[in-house]
């Protein structure tokens, strides 16, 4: 998997390196023949590190890998490029010699993430290159969700309001896990569909057993549900006869069986 992973990266590499560099490869479907890679600004600030020495080797074109996640994520979230889509023009991209994992910053049309080269060690450490490609992947995918997502209206905001929080990463980690970037073994019983994150996240997912679209409807309810909520958007997405309490303790049962 991982060999297969890293050559489609230095083809699409090498695509780039060829064309305009808009088109990382012949990823795009019909219904996203018109999506618009993001200009991509690779910033290395952890030069020297052992971190980088993996990444260097395990990603080689770091801008093709984030146009060609930046498409997987909208194709997780969306039907088509007529959707709206919020216009990601540009990512600023930092991979960095500091604490943490990697976060988000900036808004629409220009947005910004930071990751660790202290984290790509970490993995290196805990399961080789295969580990930090996978990490590396799936972290990405999670920061690229908060560029490309709809959010709630009328609720307040990140800051301020628990389930706008929730709803945020937990559509963040259900993207991750949707495009295999999570171990099942992470998925556990327990906690609350507010606490964001993978217990959100993984919820989420499973309730594509209800709906195979369920992602993207649950992503759209953004705009059609004001004030938004969690029941709304489940009542909106799948039907008045569905709530939110019942579906959570539908999916602790499955969890437990």
């Amino acid at each position: 998997m991982k060999k297969m992973r890293l050559l489609f990266i230095a083809v699409a590499a090498l695509l780039v390196s060829c064309g305009s560099g808009k088109n990382v490869s012949d990823n795009k479907d019909n219904a996203f023949k018109n999506f618009n890679y993001p200009e991509v600004n690779f910033i290395n600030k952890a030069e020297g590190t052992k971190g980088w020495e993996i990444y260097n080797r395990i990603v080689p074109d770091p801008v093709a890998l984030i146009q060609e996640s930046s498409l997987g994520v909208v194709k997780t979230l969306y039907w088509s490029d007529a959707d709206s889509i919020p216009s990601v023009k540009k990512i600023n991209y930092s991979f960095e010699d500091k604490r943490g994992i990697s976060a988000k910053g900036g808004s629409v049309p220009e947005i910004s993430i930071f990751y660790s080269s202290r984290w790509v060690e970490q993995s290196a450490e805990n399961g080789g290159d295969d580990k930090v490609l996978y990490e590396t992947e799936g972290v990405l995918f999670h920061e690229l969700v908060h560029g490309y997502q709809l959010e709630p209206q009328g609720i307040g905001s990140y800051g301020t309001n628990k389930v706008f929080f929730a709803f945020i990463e937990g559509m963040a980690d259900a993207v991750r896990a949707d495009n295999g970037y999570f171990p099942e073994t992470n998925r556990k019983p327990g906690g609350h569909w507010l606490d964001g994150y993978q217990t959100t996240g993984f919820f989420l997912q499973w309730l594509k057993t209800k709906d195979s679209d369920f992602l993207k409807k649950f992503n759209r309810s953004a705009l059609e549900v004001v004030p938004w909520s969690f029941d709304g958007a489940i009542k909106h997405v799948l039907g008045d006869n569905y709530s939110i309490d019942e579906l959570w303790d539908e999916y602790q049962e499955f969890l437990k069986s």
